[in-house]
C-alpha cells in the first residue's frame, strides 16, 4: 500500500470517531515502513515516524496503533519519542521513554523519565519532570505523578502529584500540588499536604500541616504554622487558621487564627494579628489576650481584651519552630 492511500484510509478511520461528540481531527502518520497484523490488531510503523494530529506533533523511530472494532484506539510510541504542541506564541514539548495517545479519549500519556517544557516565544517559562505525565487534549488538564518537580518562572515546586490547568491558549490557570508538597521561592519557602495556586489571582492556598518561612530584609526569619494558610501575592497578606503557631526572633505566639499584613515597600510581613484567645511568649513572659498585635520591625506587640501576664522566674518558657 503506498503512502498516499494509507494516509487517506487513516484519515477516514479517525473521522469515524466523531460519534463521541467531538469533531475529530485527521491523524496523519508517516514512516519508512508500515505494516498491519490482523493477529494482534495493530498497525506498526518503523523508521522516522512522524505523527500530526491537529496542533500535536510526535516524532520517534517506532510506533504502533491498536485497532478495536474497526476503529483506531491507542497510538503507542517507543524508544524515547518527542512530542510538541504549538498554540499561538506558546510551545509545549514532551519527552519520555514511551508515549501513548488515546485516540478515543484524546489523552496523551508519557511514561518513564518524563519532561514537559513550556516555552513562550523563545523563553522557557515552565519545566515539569515526573515519573508519569498525562495530558487531556479536550480539557487542557495535565496530571503528573511520582517525584514531581516543577520550575515555573521564579518558583520551584515538588510533590507526589500535580494537576495543572491551562486555557485554550496554553496559559497557566491553576496548579494543584498534592502529597509531600514543597515550594521554594528566593527567601520564601512553604510545605503542606496540598497546595492550590491560582495564577490569575496570584493566590496560594495551603492545607494540612502548612508551614511558611519568610526571611525578611533584616535577615531574620518569620515562620508560620497552621492547619490552613492562604497567601495573596498581590496584596502580600497571610491568613492562617487552626492551631496557629508563629515564630519571629525571640517571639513565639499561638492561637486559633492569624492575619499578617505586609510592609508597603518590601511587601514582606510587618504587622501580625493573632485573633481569638492567643498567647505570645517573649523570654520569661507569657501574655494571653483576646487579640494580640505584633510589629516585626521595629519589634513590639500590643495585647487587648482580658489580658493575663505570667512572668516565669526560672528558665525560658519558649518553643522552637523545629
Amino acid at each position: 500500500m503506498n503512502k498516499r492511500k494509507f494516509l487517506i484510509i487513516m484519515s477516514l478511520l479517525v473521522l469515524c470517531l466523531g460519534a463521541i461528540g467531538v469533531i475529530a481531527e485527521d491523524l496523519i502518520i508517516e514512516s519508512k515502513t508500515q505494516t498491519f497484523s490482523e493477529t494482534d490488531s495493530k498497525i506498526k510503523f518503523n523508521g522516522d515516524v512522524k505523527v500530526k494530529y491537529g496542533d500535536i506533533n510526535i516524532i520517534g523511530d517506532k510506533a504502533d496503533v491498536s485497532v478495536k472494532s474497526s476503529k483506531l484506539h491507542t497510538a503507542t510510541f517507543y524508544d524515547k519519542p518527542y512530542a510538541y504542541e504549538v498554540k499561538n506564541n506558546k510551545k509545549r514539548e514532551v519527552k519520555a521513554n514511551i508515549l501513548k495517545f488515546s485516540l478515543l479519549n484524546k489523552v496523551i500519556k508519557a511514561e518513564g523519565d518524563t519532561q514537559t517544557i513550556v516555552t513562550e516565544g523563545k523563553t522557557p517559562v515552565a519545566v515539569i519532570n515526573a515519573d508519569e505525565q498525562e495530558y487531556d487534549v479536550k480539557t487542557n488538564v495535565m496530571t503528573a505523578n511520582g517525584s514531581v518537580a516543577i520550575k515555573y518562572k521564579d518558583i520551584n515546586a515538588y510533590a507526589d502529584k500535580a494537576i495543572i490547568h491551562t486555557n485554550d491558549k496554553g496559559d497557566l490557570k491553576k496548579i494543584d500540588l498534592i502529597g509531600r508538597a514543597r515550594i521554594d521561592q528566593s527567601k520564601h519557602h512553604a510545605t503542606a499536604n496540598h497546595f492550590i495556586y491560582d495564577v490569575q489571582a496570584e493566590e496560594m492556598t495551603s492545607m494540612g500541616d502548612a508551614v511558611t518561612s519568610t526571611v525578611l530584609d533584616n535577615g531574620k526569619e518569620f515562620v508560620l504554622k497552621a492547619n490552613y494558610q492562604q497567601y495573596n501575592r498581590k496584596q502580600g497578606i497571610f491568613i492562617g487558621n487552626g492551631n496557629v503557631r508563629a515564630w519571629y526572633d525571640d517571639y513565639f505566639a499561638k492561637g486559633p487564627k492569624v492575619v499578617a499584613y505586609p510592609d508597603k515597600v518590601t511587601n514582606k510581613p510587618k504587622e501580625v494579628f493573632m485573633i481569638g484567645r492567643s498567647t505570645i511568649k517573649e523570654n520569661e513572659k507569657d501574655i494571653t489576650a483576646d487579640k494580640i498585635k505584633v510589629i516585626l520591625e521595629p519589634k513590639n506587640f500590643q495585647a487587648e481584651g482580658n489580658v493575663k501576664t505570667v512572668i516565669h522566674q526560672a528558665g525560658v518558657s519558649g518553643e522552637k519552630a523545629f
